[in-house]
């Protein structure tokens, strides 16, 4: 038989009552699959905070400004008349109008001592209106570009960034003399195409700060001069080159 005084106070005379000791209750922890279940107990975990890094020495690895300037790019083409279906003579011409793909362009870019080499491609749509012609007449092309910025202070192995290219003008220049044949001889008249384009030049160098704030570079030897001029191969244009 259980116990007939559980959970009842005791009471002895000349005594004050005995209280029975409450125990706390503990969460158990509930595995549901639903969102609906609920715990025995209301325990709410914490997100843990994120844990400082400690670091293995008082030196730590910055990047240093180089320098940073706003450059212009000139992307410029001549292609003859006969590339125009339909086009004999400039006087044929009623309007022409160049819409640039800026979001397309590819571009390569390299660090040598003091300067900065850009090169790279446009995709363009040239439309023509011809006189006594009922459509207008479209090319899509890549204009090349390619520029070398003066950088006092650049080495190679330094970062370059730039920021992204904005078209500042539009030229064409119906008229213009171009070369072409398969030797390259033969002298036709041609239309000139050219775009200006702007940008952010960044470079910046990778150096190792200590506690006393000096500063020393990550390659030491990085801008020491070298007999032999550098060398790069870039990589070729998706498109296949200025003809697309």
């Amino acid at each position: 038989m259980g116990n007939k005084n559980c959970k009842r106070n005791i009471s002895v005379p000349g005594k004050l009552p005995i209280k029975p000791k409450k125990r706390k209750n503990k969460c158990k922890t509930e595995k549901c699959e639903v969102e609906t279940c609920k715990s025995t107990c209301n325990c709410n975990s914490k997100s843990t905070a994120p844990k400082t890094a400690h670091l293995t020495n008082d030196c730590v690895l910055v990047n240093s400004l180089v320098g940073s300037k706003t450059v212009q790019k000139v992307a410029e083409v001549t292609l003859p008349l006969t590339v125009f279906e339909g086009l004999g003579v400039l006087e044929d011409i009623v309007s022409i109008t160049v819409e640039p793909n800026v979001d397309a362009i590819t571009q390569n870019a390299r660090v040598i001592r003091d300067k900065v080499v850009n090169i790279g491609l446009i995709p363009a749509t040239i439309t023509i209106t011809i006189a006594d012609v009922a459509l207008p007449v479209t090319l899509t092309t890549s204009i090349p570009f390619q520029e070398h910025t003066d950088f006092p202070g650049a080495c190679p192995e330094d970062t370059l960034q730039e920021a992204p290219l904005e078209v500042e003008g539009i030229f064409t220049q119906p008229g213009v003399p171009v070369l072409t044949g398969p030797l390259g001889v033969d002298l036709v008249t041609g239309i000139l195409f050219k775009i200006v384009l702007r940008t952010t030049i960044t470079v910046t160098r990778p150096v190792i700060q200590d506690s006393m704030g000096r500063v020393c570079d990550v390659n030491q030897n990085r801008c020491e001069n070298s007999t032999t001029a550098p060398s790069f191969t870039l990589p070729s244009p998706d498109n296949g080159g200025l003809l697309g």
